[in-house]
């Protein structure tokens, strides 16, 4: 998919799903797809300090009723 420069994008930010002790990573497939599906694409991630990932950034292009 094609962007022409100067136009806008938009951005939602969701953080990877964890397990029962919240410390392991679960599968996020399922929520990248519908994500995907939707026109959402992994743009960057946010980590914590020490290690691992704390967000995961999407964007997307804006449509022209946004502004």
């Amino acid at each position: 998919m094609s962007h022409a420069a100067g136009s806008s994008w938009e951005y939602t930010v969701i953080e990877p799903p964890r397990g029962p002790t919240m410390e392991e990573a679960v599968d996020p497939s399922k929520e990248l797809n519908e994500l995907g599906a939707d026109g959402w694409e992994l743009a960057s991630t946010i980590e914590y300090t020490g290690g691992g990932t704390k967000y995961l950034v999407f964007k997307r292009p804006g449509s022209a009723t946004d502004e």
